[in-house]
Order: C-alpha cells, then structure tokens, then sequence
C-alpha cells in the first residue's frame, strides 16, 4: 500500500500518478486523507482524556487524604464520564483505522516517474528485440504439433477437468519437466537465486500482502470459505516467506526462485486466446523474487529482466522487451517490463514474463521491515519477474522449432535435460 506519510504531504501528486492509470481509484486519496484527519483527531481526544485521568487519580487520593470527601466524589463521576467517552474513542478509533485501512488497500501503486503514459497496451513501447523471427512457410501452432507428435492430450484433460487444462503425454511430459529444471538450474547456478520450495496453498493475508487481493478475488481459486488459496504464482509465497520481518541491511538484496503450479479462473476470458495451452486455469511457473534496499530497486530491475531474458537467448526464441505505461501497469507495480516470445503459429508475439519494480508498496502491506546500517527503520523494495511461465515457452519452442516434416529440434541448451535433440512421430 502507499505511504500514509506521502499520501499527507503530498496528496495532489499521488492523486495526479494514480489518475494517469486509468479509473477513478484516485478519488480515494481525498477519502483517505478525511480518515486519517478524523483518526488522529480521535487519537488526540483519546490522548488528552487519558492524560486527564491520569492527574485526576492522583488528585482523587490527595482530596480523601485532606478529607474532602465531595469534592473526590464529584471528580470519581467526572473520571466516570471520561472512562465512558474513552470506551466510545476506542471503538471509534479501531472503525476509523479499519476504513483507512481498507481504503489504501484499494488505491494502486503510483506508476513510475518515467513510466510511458498510456491509457492501455496499444501504448506501451517496444524497447528492444533478440534475435531473428524464424521463417517457416506455412507455420503449424502448438495444438496441431503436440497433438500429432503425441506431446499433448486436450480431450483427456476434458474429460478429468474441463476446458482450460492440459495433460502431457511421454516426451510431451518429459519436455515440461526438462524445461523446469533447466530454467531453476539457470537461475540458481549461473543467476545467484536461492532455490525454495513452497506451499500451493497460502493464507488470505498473502493474497492481500502482495496485491492479489482484494480486486482480483474473483480471479482466484479459493478455498475454506476464501480463508485459504490455490497460489496464482509463486510470488505470493516466496514474496510472503518474509511477512512481518525485521530484516538487517547486511541480509540484502534477498533473491529467491521457486517452480510452481498456478491456478487462475481467468474469469471473462475468451477468444482466441482460450485454444491450445495459451490460456489456462493451471499452469507451471518458476518465478523470480528480489527484496532490496531501495536506492537498488530499479536497478536491480534491469538486471532481473535480463535473467529472465537469458533463458530465451540460451534457447534461441525470438523475443522483444516491452514498457508497460500507465495505464496497463499492473494494480501494485511500479514499472513492469513485459517479455513476449514469438509464436509463429499464432502469428503474434506472446507474454512470457513479466518484471516489475513494486516499490515499498507490498512490503507496506506485509509489514515488512529492515533496520539499516544506523538503526533506522526502513521498508525495502520487492521485485519479481517469471523466469519464465512455462505453456507460452512450450508454445514458443514448438511452433519456432518446428521443422518440415512436422517434427521439432530441441535446442541445444536443452538437449542435457531432455536426452534427445528432435522429437519426431516416432519418438
């Protein structure tokens, strides 16, 4: 969440970040900022009467011992009143914290100084591109090629689930789980991340610490009465690993990786996109997660983008590095690199990862902390980037290593992982 301190001094600037995004979340702030002044009022009432009291007790016993018996009386029922009034002051002040707290919980991030404005993707701006599209004359997508090479099996995953899963088969399986370990093998032994395994179901407050709630609810795959959830990326319990820690500057920048499954509901979703394995409700994900000081931040940023970068350049995908701007930033992000790997069976360039820059505004919300080199009490920045999702990179290697005959070239990186170089119809 934003800093209540910003938010005070400077309100006409948050608002005017949060506007270029899109929405009305920017009326929020002038609500926010009537909580807080109706809060802290609450808290000076709360303080004075209390100061009240105290001087008040003590002049009760000084009154009984010089026998002015009427007079202590009189002060015991004004004592009465204030005891009262401050009961009213308590619940109060807890009903005006909770409303602020509510309400920051709902306003975004402030998009970055530099952030390309936009009001949606048609205006985030192509920043680089690698490599070479591969010229394939009448290209197959990832379906038609899984499919007849007997990688993948959509009636089957029909059958157990419904649409939107996916069942592997043989060397179709064995290709996912290759491409898992290679993509962590990259991040740990060459990237310096700190491998972790991790729960697939978290508590609420994870959900609400890294941002996916409460806007995204619906998007989620609950459980217990939404109390407990299904994780839609790695983020939320690498991210959360630290919740409600004091950590030391020396401990800093953190970096951690993790595979694991995601489930979304894609609620609304539809079209095109819903064929084959482009969208789904579960997926594979090996995620990137950075917790730094936050003079490194955006730095870091650049460089966590090339991680995950560095896996479509060891295996040879044609790719391009977009700016997301104002107005496609995602709800607690900063600044967010996009990378899309090219589908030539799709004919377009497709999301594989995504990097962002959170500032402090999910440690705010995790009550994450860190003491620097002088006892100060800081809040760090967090980071993540997927490194990379897996269905759109199995699409991508598919349909850009396809060959003539129908079969597909592994590439070399690989190769150690899976055992093979081609996966043929007869494989």
């Amino acid at each position: 969440m934003l800093d209540i301190r910003v938010i005070r001094e400077n309100p006409e600037y948050v608002k005017q970040r949060v506007k270029l995004r899109g929405g009305e979340h920017w009326l929020l702030v002038d609500r926010v900022i009537e909580c807080d002044e109706k809060r802290r009022k609450i808290e000076t009432e709360k303080q004075a009467l209390s100061q009240e009291r105290n001087a008040s007790s003590k002049k009760i016993g000084v009154l009984m011992k010089e026998g002015r018996g009427e007079e202590a009386r009189q002060l015991k029922e004004r004592m009465g009143e204030v005891g009262e009034r401050l009961r009213e002051l308590e619940s109060a002040a807890a009903a005006a914290t909770e409303e602020q707290e509510q309400l920051l919980l709902a306003i975004p991030n402030m998009p970055h100084d530099g952030a390309p404005v936009g009001a949606d993707e048609t205006a985030n701006p192509v920043l680089r591109m690698w490599g070479e599209k591969p010229q394939i004359a009448e290209p197959r997508d990832h379906v038609q090629l899984g499919v007849a090479l007997g990688l993948l099996d959509f009636e089957a995953a029909a059958r157990i689930s419904g649409s939107g899963f996916i069942v592997y088969r043989g060397a179709g399986a064995r290709l996912e789980r290759s491409l898992v370990n290679f993509l962590l093998d990259t991040q740990t032994l060459e990237n310096g991340y700190q491998e972790v395994g991790v729960p697939f179901m978290v508590k609420r407050e994870c959900m609400v610490g890294t941002g996916q709630l409460p806007k995204f609810e619906e998007d989620m795959y609950g459980l217990e009465g939404n109390s407990m959830f299904n994780v839609p990326t790695a983020e939320v319990p690498v991210t959360n690993l630290y919740r409600e820690q004091i950590l030391r500057e020396s401990d800093l920048p953190i970096k951690m990786t993790a595979y694991t499954p995601c489930y979304r509901r894609e609620a609304g979703s539809a079209g095109r996109e819903n064929k084959g394995m482009i969208r789904v409700h579960q997926f594979d994900k090996v995620e990137l997660v950075t917790i730094c000081r936050p003079e490194d931040g955006f730095r870091i940023l650049e460089e966590l983008t090339g991680h995950a970068e560095r896996i479509l350049q060891k295996l040879g995908l044609h790719y391009r590095v977009i700016e997301l701007c104002t107005g496609d930033v995602g709800f607690s992000s900063a600044k967010t690199y996009d990378i899309e790997v090219w589908a030539p069976g799709q004919g377009k360039y497709l999301e594989v990862s995504s990097c962002s820059c959170f500032t402090d505004y999910q440690a705010r919300r995790m009550k994450l902390r860190y003491k620097d080199a002088e006892g100060r009490m800081r809040v760090p920045y967090t980071l993540n980037g997927s490194g990379t999702a897996l269905p759109r990179l199995y699409v991508a290697l598919l349909e850009q290593c396809q060959q003539p005959d129908g079969s597909v070239r592994i590439p070399d990186a690989l190769v150690p992982y899976f055992g093979q170089e081609l996966i043929s119809p007869a494989t």
